[in-house]
């Protein structure tokens, strides 16, 4: 009877739901789908060669000045397209609303051009009778502040990317379109990239000919300052300034670029390039960056980088993290994150392998080359998994959920990270990836580790900087051709589904367990200067930002129980007057105790006490050694971050 009632009540709603339907004697439209009217790319040849010439002199105002010349075969509907989806973004990231002053002739003639009123990145044309050529004038108008986008022109540097500042014919995969660039670059300045120059006269680079998707892949760095560094004999650290004082890397501080590129290739077995160049600035002028491609990274990090060194790791994991992906991300590569475009869609679905190794080789090469100590390591990967476990939304959100996260949040802001999520492939996917190489240690008995599958998975030819696609069946079987294991149930209960904590195993499994002190490492004290903040997240669940504003609250946290919520500023702690000191003395002078901590913050124009319930002090993340009888003393993590060169 109950289940008779309940259906009963089901189809009631059914009816009623029905019944409130827009009524007869309103009128109503028909929708008719549009047709795409852009050609889909074909594998063939383009008919002639682009040429394209950027004045990139104008650093004051950040406007570069683009000239650029399309061969056409034949008269008729030509559309132009304009890069949206790029390579290593992972989402559609094009600034098109930088494109402006576009201009459009032939023979001398102005064409008239229509964007396209569904993909706003194409523009259509008809090309006249009689016409080889169409020329296209426009100009990038960069961003001038960090709220409108990356700073990419700055006093004493730039950052010219070429799908910033050309458009291309659609119709074609980019690699079949043949192009010559020309940059022009500021009086006095010096510039590197991985294309080689053609020729050169004064500020006039002429570079040599290449295809489009090359060119894309090929960005510069240029500068008033700069440094060139050879590391190997293919391999170059290029290095731009905001002025000349923060150049000053020791003999000692290049010895260890040098070691992460042999140790990079000693790992992978290979090196799937002819040559590469890192582009590193030492800028807060310019906007920060860390983005892989096939011959160089664009890597963007704090100028005392070489000065400051001995003030902490820094930002010294982000160059092992962007050489990796040369091999993991350009050379291999998840096949819906291939395409032949820059229109089409990409598919995120594995960047957990994409993104998550990457990051776990990373920090072990940071670890190999010295670039970072091996104390300095396992306290980012105690960070790291402590973290991790405060992402309370993967009750909810799987893993897998997470790398749409470029597409669904571009990076912008959040209220509540750790119950929305974000990227969390990254961190997330280096635990795992540990623990499928303890795995691997474990079942093998020693012989075998993740190492071996890096090689039989991203090595390839030398000097082959293609692209060799995958599917998330042959991660499983690459892994099962080293060490049989149930590696599909392994990565579909960590990747697939939600959970109660963050996958620590593969910490344990390498002779450490995460604990909570009450003094923070170097690594976070690091951390929170660049970040400028003050990290008590492990205990009470605050970040801090300047001036008592609090930059985040955890979820379900002390902080989040009592009320509070990112954006207060908290005026006093206690009936003190609000310091990061005081907050933290409030903190440990709790501990133990039943009392609660008051925290008087401002919401808009109005204050309020927000009674915090936390009595267990200061807390921060960090690696113990296992120890004890039976207990092998250089575990798993330790043979692990052992150098592989001398």
């Amino acid at each position: 009877m109950r289940l008779v009632a309940i259906f009963g009540l089901v189809l009631t709603l059914g009816i009623s739901t029905a019944a409130a339907a827009m009524p007869e004697s309103l009128s109503k439209p028909d929708y008719v789908a549009p047709q795409d009217s852009i050609p889909a790319p074909q594998d063939i040849p383009y008919p002639g060669t682009m040429t394209l010439t950027v004045d990139a002199r104008d650093h004051e105002q950040g406007i570069f000045r683009v000239s650029q010349t399309i061969p056409v075969a034949k008269a008729g509907p030509l559309t132009l397209l304009y890069p949206e989806w790029l390579p290593g973004n992972h989402a559609p990231r094009g600034e098109i609303e930088k494109l402006t002053g576009l201009e459009i002739t032939a023979n001398g003639e102005k064409l008239a051009w229509v964007r396209d009123d569904i993909d706003v990145f194409a523009f259509h044309l008809d090309v006249p009778e009689n016409v080889g050529t169409i020329n296209a004038k426009f100009q990038f108008v960069s961003a001038t502040t960090g709220s409108q986008g990356r700073i990419v022109m700055a006093p004493s540097m730039l950052n010219l990317r070429w799908h910033q500042v050309s458009l291309y014919p659609a119709g074609y995969y980019v690699r079949q379109i043949p192009v010559e660039a020309t940059a022009i670059y500021p009086e006095g300045w010096q510039a590197a990239s991985a294309l080689r120059p053609k020729s050169t006269s004064g500020n006039t680079v002429i570079y040599q000919k290449t295809d489009y998707d090359t060119l894309v892949d090929s960005p510069v760095f240029a500068g008033r300052h700069f440094q060139t560094h050879q590391l190997t004999s293919r391999v170059h650290l290029n290095i731009v300034a905001d002025d000349a004082k923060f150049l000053k890397p020791k003999k000692d501080h290049i010895a260890r670029h040098i070691k992460l590129v042999r140790e990079a290739e000693a790992l992978f077995g290979s090196h799937p390039y002819d040559r590469y160049d890192f582009l590193l600035a030492l800028t807060e002028e310019m906007g920060g960056i860390g983005l892989e491609h096939h011959r160089s990274s664009e890597n963007g990090v704090n100028r005392e980088y070489f000065t400051n060194w001995d003030s902490g790791p820094g930002r010294r994991n982000l160059l092992p993290h962007e050489i990796t992906h040369a091999w993991n991300g350009k050379y291999r590569r998840p096949a819906g994150m291939w395409t032949p475009d820059f229109r089409q869609p990409m598919r995120d679905n594995l960047l957990w392998v994409y993104e998550g190794q990457t990051q776990f080789w990373g920090y072990v090469l940071g670890a190999r080359s010295g670039l970072y100590s091996q104390q300095d390591t396992l306290d980012a990967l105690a960070a790291i998994a402590a973290g991790m476990d405060q992402r309370v939304g993967r009750s909810w959100r799987p893993l897998i959920d997470t790398s749409h996260d470029p597409i669904i949040a571009a990076r912008r802001p959040k209220p509540w990270t750790s119950w929305q999520r974000a990227e969390d492939y990254y961190n997330e996917g280096l635990l795992i990836w540990l623990e499928a190489d303890q795995i691997i240690r474990r079942e093998s008995g020693g012989k075998k580790s993740l190492e071996d599958f890096a090689r039989a998975f991203f090595g390839g030819k030398n000097g082959d900087w293609g692209v060799v696609t995958y599917e998330r069946q042959d991660v499983i079987a690459a892994l099962n051709r080293i060490q049989p294991y149930d590696w599909d149930a392994f990565i579909e209960e960590r990747v697939y589904r939600t959970s109660s904590e963050a996958p620590k195993d593969g910490l344990v499994l390498g002779g450490y367990r995460l604990v909570f002190v009450d003094k923070p490492s170097a690594y976070i004290l690091a951390n929170d200067r660049r970040r400028k903040q003050l990290d008590l997240s492990h205990g009470i669940g605050l970040i801090m930002g300047s001036k008592g504003t609090i930059k985040s609250v955890i979820w379900d946290s002390p902080a989040f129980r009592a009320g509070l919520k990112p954006g207060l500023t908290i005026s006093a702690v206690n009936g003190k007057a609000y310091s990061d000191e005081a907050l933290k003395q409030a903190i440990e002078e709790n501990r133990g105790r039943e009392g609660m901590i008051d925290i008087f913050a401002k919401n808009g124009d109005a204050y309020h006490n927000f009674m915090v319930d936390h009595s267990d002090g200061l807390r921060y993340p960090a690696l113990e050694k296992i120890t004890g009888e039976g207990v092998d003393q250089k575990g798993g993590i330790d043979r692990l971050l052992q150098p592989k060169t001398r």
